[in-house]
């Protein structure tokens, strides 16, 4: 049997699954109420009525997160220096991001189990746990273990608001509360960085931790109550996962060690370590990511299991390249850390924009393959990529085109990003929304991470060689470039083939 055809019949069951489970919350979302609106009444929003406070609730949470991500890498070196872990700095963002991978999963499995209500209090609370242990750290160590506990609630923030959204609003409604998550991302990212040395400097870095509890308390208050009065979906019986050793969180952990030693790797100027040690680190976490991931997705297969890798691709392109963007600017054209930040607020706003347009846009694809503003979303970020290594690797070119292209890049990101996650999460059967969410925000992580380290030993190999900036920031945008006309190319595998 061809995959195509046993790609088909997992499709068909996966629809005749979803069609079963989804028998109480869709197409009506909270209430089953067909399209959601009465006869001559305006048409629902997902700012007011039934839905207003799950969709602040969400909305906050996740700027929350945003803001703790934006604002504390602010802040980080004055922390590092004051609770001396200058020597150990790079895990006072490590950490987080590991323990990220971990929340992510395990609260993806216990949303399929129980629903999203109970992971989303529990990552909440976890988060701000976190939040006072690294707020009142007297040392690196304690600040790090209070780092390592907030990763774990933003994964599960993360993944929840995707299941959450795909489970409580109607089809109808769904494009647009994701492109309304990319824009509770954007602004904190916008200003975070302001907000937290504003308080850093008039009061005292602990502050930016202490801020964030009452607004945990907040969005709890809203999201948690409209979640638990969700009819949830007719649930299959709930299998065994087997041994401890087996089950998909022992697995999540064995990944995000297996990333560790990658990163670990990657961070060494010996050659002769850096090779070994990263290779290891990389066939653990592979082995690790066949657990954690739907069936299918490292050879790419149809439906869900492409729309994880296409969420890979989309933010190794646009965070590899991102993450480079200011040293190039700064370094190579010799601009001001002010006038690089440009092409990030460039970026972040035209993601906001890209992600509202296709949400406006995408009924036009409901039910049916979105491959479309997907490869296009990808074309054009490809085209920012481009754009923005001509400003920063050729003198010839005006420093500002590197702003411009990024400008271009993040519209080409929100349609594609938008547009993938709608598809993705529409497909996947009500019973495995939180497999699903937290597969594509495992991918997101991973991608970050792997990306960023290997720029980063691309830096620091060209400087212990005598080689330039300019020949690190070539590879890296050379590979982040390649990873968005990858995304091009597998864009059609969204959808199975339709017989």
């Amino acid at each position: 049997m061809s995959e195509q055809d046993v790609s088909a019949q997992e499709s068909t069951a996966q629809e005749s699954t979803a069609d079963r489970v989804r028998t109480k919350p869709e197409p009506g979302g909270l209430t089953g109420t067909g399209d959601g609106t009465a006869p001559g009444a305006a048409p629902e929003s997902v700012l007011n009525g039934r839905y207003a406070a799950l969709t602040w609730g969400i909305v906050l949470s996740v700027g929350l997160v945003a803001f703790e991500s934006m604002g504390v890498a602010t802040v980080l070196p004055e922390i590092a220096g004051h609770l001396g872990g200058l020597g150990a700095y790079g895990w006072g963002l490590s950490a987080l991001m590991l323990a990220n991978l971990i929340g992510t999963v395990a609260a993806g499995r216990e949303a399929d189990r129980r629903g999203p209500a109970r992971p989303l209090a529990v990552g909440l609370a976890v988060f701000a746990v976190g939040c006072a242990v690294a707020g009142s750290a007297p040392n690196w160590p304690l600040f790090l273990t209070g780092r390592f506990l907030q990763g774990l609630g933003v994964g599960a923030v993360m993944a929840l608001a995707y299941t959450a959204i795909s489970l409580a609003y109607p089809q109808h409604l769904r494009a647009r509360m994701f492109a309304l998550v990319s824009g509770a991302w954007t602004l904190p990212s916008l200003i975070g960085p302001t907000v937290a040395a504003v308080i850093a400097d008039r009061i005292s870095w602990r502050g930016v931790f202490v801020l964030l509890l009452p607004l945990v308390a907040l969005a709890a208050a809203l999201a948690l109550a409209p979640l638990r009065r969700l009819g949830g979906p007719e649930r299959q019986p709930v299998r065994a996962d087997g041994p401890w050793w087996a089950t998909p969180v022992a697995r999540s952990v064995l990944l995000a060690a297996g990333t560790a030693v990658f990163l670990t790797g990657l961070e060494l100027r010996t050659v002769a370590l850096l090779i070994p040690l990263a290779a290891v680190g990389a066939v653990v976490a592979i082995g690790a990511l066949r657990s954690v991931t739907p069936a299918g997705t490292l050879t790419v297969r149809r439906g869900v299991p492409t729309g994880v890798v296409l969420r890979f691709l989309l933010c190794g392109a646009y965070f590899g390249s991102e993450a480079f963007l200011p040293l190039g600017l700064v370094e190579l054209r010799e601009l001001s850390a002010t006038q690089a930040g440009l092409g990030l607020s460039a970026g972040a706003i035209t993601w906001v924009a890209g992600a509202a347009w296709q949400g406006r846009a995408d009924s036009r694809w409901t039910g049916r393959s979105r491959a479309v503003p997907i490869a296009a979303g990808f074309a054009v970020l490809l085209v920012g990529v481009v754009v923005m290594a001509l400003g920063i690797l050729v003198d010839a070119t005006p420093a500002l085109t590197a702003v411009a292209g990024w400008a271009i890049g993040g519209a080409g990101m929100g349609v594609a990003f938008n547009a993938a996650t709608t598809d993705a999460m529409e497909q996947a059967p009500a019973d495995r929304q939180g497999e699903a969410s937290g597969s594509m925000q495992l991918a997101q992580t991973l991608a970050v991470a792997v990306l960023s380290g290997l720029g980063g030993a691309a830096v620091a190999l060209s400087d212990a060689y005598g080689s330039s900036v300019s020949t690190a920031l070539t590879a890296t945008f050379t590979l982040t470039g390649a990873l968005a006309a990858a995304g091009v190319l597998a864009a059609h595998r969204i959808r199975p083939r339709t017989h």
